[in-house]
């Protein structure tokens, strides 16, 4: 069988078969020979693992995951791919495609069904507009994953990968961080792509915290704060929290107090360490309350 990086193979296998890419399912199918392999060895995928994909394309990563891991479940939205990935990955027996939506499927019970006894991982070309929501269901599922290995857009990357009290930093850099160490792993040019996107991607690697390590009293109350915080990121948080939790501002003033921050501060320039301070001293307030 030809490569599946090799585009005038691929266009003759769509052509074949009716299939046109979706601009709104953001399919960019991998053509660059090089990117897959090295996100399956980065990923985990060798053997006692079971791997995770979400999002098939044309089969490209799938095939490269298969060949080193023990097993892969794939999660694809498109079933008019799924005469297509019966032939381009006909050789392989240990792989199993599953119809669904990733961002409402119970991921969990996949792991369970199809990778007993195996560590399992998770890799994925993601469409760049379920980054954000898709990472935080792997991670707020909770998933019994070693890592989470992914391709967003680079500007994705920079922001999840970024230093919590960074400018760069959001409220989805913070909730990475609760769960897990991002690293950025390697760049990917928009020609690796057929078609190729108008913005560059990168590789980035989730490793998950087998428990979170920061001793917050409450995850709902810090949830709020970061989300509430970095929804006006550039004024002041102690004003911005009072009026998004429902706290009086003398109160909050004694809250920043007892954190030891000065509520002038904004929410960008607080590292982890400061953020959990602060959330534990609301969560401390709302239970005098």
């Amino acid at each position: 069988m030809p490569e599946l990086t090799d585009l005038s193979y691929i266009r003759e296998v769509m052509n074949r078969h009716g299939f046109q890419t979706s601009k709104t399912l953001g399919q960019n199918f991998l053509i660059n020979p090089s990117v897959c392999p090295k996100i399956a060895e980065l990923g985990n995928a060798k053997p006692g693992f079971g791997i995770l994909e979400i999002g098939t394309g044309v089969g490209v990563l799938t095939k490269e995951l298969a060949s080193r891991a023990d097993k892969v479940a794939a999660v694809e939205l498109d079933e008019k791919l799924f005469p297509i990935l019966d032939e381009t990955l006909a050789e392989f027996e240990n792989i199993k495609i599953i119809h669904g939506d990733a961002l409402k499927y119970d991921l969990k019970h996949v792991i369970q069904e199809e990778f007993q006894g195996l560590e399992t991982a998770v890799c994925a070309n993601l469409p760049y507009y379920i980054t954000s929501p898709l990472i935080m269901k792997l991670l707020e599922d909770r998933l019994p994953v070693k890592t989470i290995t992914v391709m967003v857009q680079k500007e994705a990357a920079q922001r999840l990968c970024a230093p919590v009290g960074s400018r760069e930093a959001g409220a989805v850099t913070v909730a990475v961080a609760y769960y897990g160490r991002a690293v950025k792993l390697f760049d990917v040019s928009r020609g690796s792509f057929y078609p190729s996107p108008n913005v560059d991607s990168a590789v980035i690697q989730i490793e998950r915290y087998p428990e979170t390590p920061w001793g917050i009293q409450d995850e709902s109350v810090f949830f709020r704060m970061v989300k509430a915080g970095f929804s006006q990121r550039r004024k002041q948080l102690g004003g911005v929290l009072a009026g998004n939790l429902g706290i009086s501002k003398a109160d909050m003033q004694i809250i920043f107090r007892d954190a030891g921050i000065a509520p002038s501060v904004r929410i960008e320039a607080l590292p982890m360490p400061e953020l959990v301070r602060l959330s534990n001293a609301i969560a401390d307030k709302i239970k005098q309350a």
